[in-house]
């Protein structure tokens, strides 16, 4: 072997090694692979480092003569973790096309032709006729190595094959990632049995390897954030079910002391109320983002109703000339709600509170600023922090946004929000 092939293959041996390694440790502790999956990478990335480890020992031996009665058992080990990589890209298959697995007739053809190698590479052992060394201690293949490659050649193509028929059944990404470990394969197993093309397995091995990863990497990640969203959207559906009592009750008994007072604000108090209730339980049903002049809406339906409570104690500013963005459901009002609740104090005079939008070079900003409670004292009630904790928390999975809380100059919190421009994990459409 030339001194740059196995320049190439000892870089390539070292990268192999690496990917492998932090393969088996990121899929042994990434929770949200789930356990078949979590399994199958493990065992995947384990054989990939002990294939590894037996080219490397294949290339010492042809330099070292005290190692030439081993290679053929070496030579047995690499081509067995070579044909079990080969094997495993189908129950992979199987289990993403929610198929059973040990009841497939595409497995049982698999496990098939993998058997039907197994016998022919113990055979092997036997004679030089598949494969042996050289008085040069080079390794020779033999007349019938074309036949032990035979049945790896019909599995790559069985898998290739499947994949295509059971292509409906995955996503995009999924039937693109098998397509380029498959298919690359097919062809290179192929070349193999009539070439030395060792140099292009190992390539290919790099590439299974790196699309393997790439893969689990980002299942793991769109798994791990649905997850968080779906948290985030659950505790914001028990936000919006467990209503203040006596907010709803203050609401109604206002409403019935002002149908002979007022009539006529009595029956706006009522519209606005409706109008809260029904943005409310609308944000239940939603999953993704909406536009800022429905959330918008919602809490001046909120601030309406408080108003009619406190009236001249709630004095309300709303300067919004930006609202072309969209932001979760129930960004805005528990914002709104958290600054009238944990700010007002009825013997301290009115409580000022200001909504302000504004574009910047980054994003959209939102600006809660009220007037109350010093910032110091709000932190010693909990209940508050976990509402903007949870906002915060679906700003930064739906859209990349953030949300700090900063004390106010004289008193009072001011809440900020940041949407930017660019939403990684939400489509722009209504």
């Amino acid at each position: 072997m030339t001194d740059w092939l196995t320049v190439a293959f000892f870089s390539i041996g070292s990268a192999l090694l690496a990917v492998s390694i932090i393969g088996v440790a990121f899929s042994a502790v990434m929770p949200a692979l789930g356990r078949w999956n979590r399994r199958f990478f493990v065992l995947f990335f384990s054989l990939l480092f002990l294939y590894v480890i037996v080219i490397l020992l294949e290339l010492i031996s042809y330099s070292s003569p005290e190692m030439v009665k081993a290679q053929r058992v070496i030579i047995l080990f690499e081509f067995l973790f070579f044909s079990v990589l080969t094997l495993m890209p189908m129950p992979f298959l199987l289990h993403c096309a929610k198929e059973n697995i040990k009841g497939s007739r595409l497995f049982r053809a698999a496990v098939a032709l993998w058997g039907v190698f197994i016998a022919l590479l113990i055979a092997a052992q036997f004679t030089n006729a598949f494969y042996g060394t050289n008085p040069a201690l080079a390794y020779v293949r033999g007349p019938w190595f074309p036949l032990l490659i035979t049945p790896l050649v019909a599995l790559t193509l069985l898998n290739t094959v499947s994949l295509f028929l059971k292509r409906k059944k995955l996503s995009k990404e999924l039937f693109v990632a098998l397509l380029i470990y498959l298919l690359p394969a097919a062809i290179m197993v192929f070349l193999y049995m009539f070439a030395a093309v060792d140099i292009l397995v190992s390539f290919w091995l790099v590439l299974c390897a790196i699309t393997m990863f790439g893969l689990i990497f980002r299942k793991s990640v769109k798994e791990y954030m649905n997850q968080q969203r779906e948290i985030a959207n659950q505790r914001a559906n028990v936000m919006v079910l467990q209503m203040r009592p006596h907010f709803i009750y203050n609401t109604l008994m206002s409403i019935y002391s002002l149908c002979n007072q007022d009539p006529q604000k009595a029956r706006q108090v009522t519209l606005d109320f409706t109008n809260y209730l029904r943005k409310n339980f609308s944000a239940v049903a939603g999953d993704s983002t909406i536009p800022f002049t429905s959330e918008l809406e919602h809490t001046r339906a909120y601030l309406a109703v408080e108003q009619a409570q406190y009236e001249d104690l709630l004095l309300v500013h709303f300067d919004t000339p930006h609202t072309h963005f969209r932001v979760p459901p129930l960004t805005l009002q528990p914002i709104a709600e958290n600054a009238v609740k944990h700010g007002m104090n009825p013997y301290g005079g009115p409580l000022h509170l200001s909504i302000r939008t504004r574009e910047t070079s980054l994003g959209s900003e939102i600006i809660v600023e009220n007037d109350g409670a010093d910032f110091n004292a709000a932190k010693e009630n909990n209940e508050p922090h976990i509402a903007l904790s949870n906002i915060r928390q679906r700003l930064e999975i739906m859209c990349g946004g953030t949300l700090t809380i900063l004390a106010r100059d004289g008193g009072g919190t001011i809440v900020k929000v940041t949407i930017p421009f660019k939403r990684p994990l939400e489509s722009d459409h209504p």
